[in-house]
């Protein structure tokens, strides 16, 4: 008599050492609708192993390193939920109401990680309807809400690549809701009602997170300009910034037991280490897109500044050749504002200038700007709605196609002629504004006292009595400039020569 084929309903199957699936997969997932749909795990060398998913049935025999991948055939976008059911052996593997949208990668810092209870909408989010096809896979990593203090051993045997992200897909509803990323959270809702096809968001953000972690340690090391971030003891390393490295110091610096390597000690701060214990993980699957919040920790010291963008471009160029997709969507957010009193913020206005740099630096990107959402003395404005409404008009515009204007005013040009310098802005709509209908406030030409400016329709004009080198805007770290477009949506900060 043929074995009874024991079936496991809703959880990976890690545990198992004969028959596992990659721990991505989970009851109530979405699938990228429109590309052939991966599914891979291990199972015992030479054994069949069949996927079922709708209509649909493939099979394929385990490899002798015991690995084994086979894809299923594009799926449209549905809301009508589907059973994924992997078998090997004498054992199976059921994960049901899974639906097939678009997935989108989350990676930032604590604004990105910030939770929905804590966001100023909440209460009225979670009293509404949730949109039926958001899911968000949102794994809690080890050393979460824990600061500036040692890891207690629980944590730090978590430490290593295959446990550092702990969770399962999650389908948005009041009970869910309130832990997940609200900046991901708005984002996937606004896209999700606009263009009526489910969303998937990965968050995989990390409060105090710096851009290296998200890098893959190879790409570091074979880069001549950025391979010093991968030399030696990542703790002891001049070339990562100061605070994550004393942040590190505090978490695990005096802890033997930790998992390491050549580079050091294993942490979220530490690079490449999210990338290996997250996102080279799922990276078999198709993703629609990228979403980033984050560059507070990078944004510290000048050389850390000065090195943001070419950084930023070489993860989103790594990350187009990993997914074989050169036009893989990046949005992210620019800064916003804080004084620099009780934060060391001296150098944002300069890191949201570069941020403003990366549009021309990489193609198919976009910015949202939250300069106007900051809060003086907390790192974490609680607006996250604006901010994520903001990220998914960047992904309706540039992704969706829709005929939108897809962010606030951007310079183009800054020409001095007869005593008048004249900027000229893409992103304007019908014609320039002010957030609060007072005069315009936020120019400079020296980048330290603002100077008379005044709105004629799509462009600034500014008196001056010689020609300046540079003309500036919201040169700050905490900014009241007030220049919007006729969609309400801010301009960004900016540095441009005067012709």
């Amino acid at each position: 008599m043929r074995a009874l084929i024991s079936i496991i309903l809703f959880l990976p199957l890690a545990a198992f050492s004969q028959f596992e699936t990659a721990a991505y997969f989970s009851a109530n997932m979405i699938l990228q609708r429109d590309q052939p749909i991966p599914v891979w795990g291990r199972a015992i060398p030479g054994r069949k192993v069949e996927v079922r998913f709708g209509t649909h049935t493939k099979q394929t025999v385990a490899r002798t390193d015991s690995s084994w991948l086979l894809y299923l055939p594009p799926q449209p976008a549905s809301y009508e939920p589907g059973t994924l059911q992997i078998s090997s052996g004498d054992t199976a593997v059921l994960f049901p109401n899974i639906l097939t949208g678009d997935i989108w990668l989350c990676l930032g810092q604590s604004n990105m990680e910030w939770p929905m209870n804590l966001e100023m909408h909440f209460k009225e989010a979670v009293k509404k309807n949730q949109p039926r096809g958001l899911r968000i896979y949102n794994p809690v990593y080890a050393g979460k809400n824990i600061y500036a203090t040692v890891f207690p051993d629980s944590v730090s045997r978590l430490l290593t690549s295959n446990r550092f992200y702990q969770g399962a897909w999650q389908t948005c509803d009041s009970q869910t809701l309130s832990s997940m990323s609200a900046v991901a959270y708005y984002f996937g809702h606004t896209i999700s009602t606009n263009m009526h096809i489910p969303v998937g968001l990965i968050n995989l953000a990390i409060g105090g997170a710096p851009l290296e972690t998200f890098i893959d340690q190879q790409t570091l090391l074979t880069n001549k300009q950025f391979n010093a971030k991968v030399n030696g003891d990542w703790l002891k390393n001049n070339s990562l910034p100061v605070w994550i490295r004393e942040r590190g110091m505090q978490n695990i610096g005096n802890i033997n037991t930790v998992a390491a390597d050549a580079y050091g000690k294993n942490h979220g701060f530490k690079p490449g280490f999210a990338y290996a214990a997250g996102i080279q993980s799922l990276r078999p699957m198709p993703i629609k897109g990228i979403l980033l919040y984050q560059g507070e920790s990078n944004a510290q010291e000048t050389e850390r500044v000065m090195e943001y963008g070419a950084l930023t471009a070489l993860m989103v160029s790594d990350f187009r050749k990993k997914w074989k997709n050169p036009a893989l969507p990046f949005y992210f957010v620019q800064l916003s504002s804080i004084d620099s009193i009780r934060y060391k913020s001296q150098l944002w206005p300069l890191f949201r200038d570069e941020q403003r740099k990366l549009l021309q630096r990489i193609p198919n990107s976009g910015m949202a700007v939250c300069s106007d959402l900051g809060s003086e003395n907390d790192v974490h404005p609680r607006n996250k709605k604006e901010v994520g409404e903001r990220l998914a008009r960047l992904a309706l515009y540039s992704t969706y196609r829709q005929k939108i204007i897809p962010s606030g005013p951007l310079p183009q040009k800054a020409i001095y002629k007869n005593g008048k310098i004249t900027i000229r802005f893409s992103n304007s709509g019908n014609a320039l504004l002010t957030a609060d209908g007072r005069p315009v406030r936020g120019f400079s030409v020296d980048g330290k006292n603002d100077c008379p400016a005044f709105i004629e329709k799509n462009q600034i004009t500014i008196p001056v009595e010689t020609r300046p080198l540079y003309v500036y805007y919201g040169w700050q770290p905490f900014t009241t400039a007030n220049l919007i477009n006729t969609e309400n949506l801010p301009a960004s900060t900016f540095k441009i020569n005067v012709q």
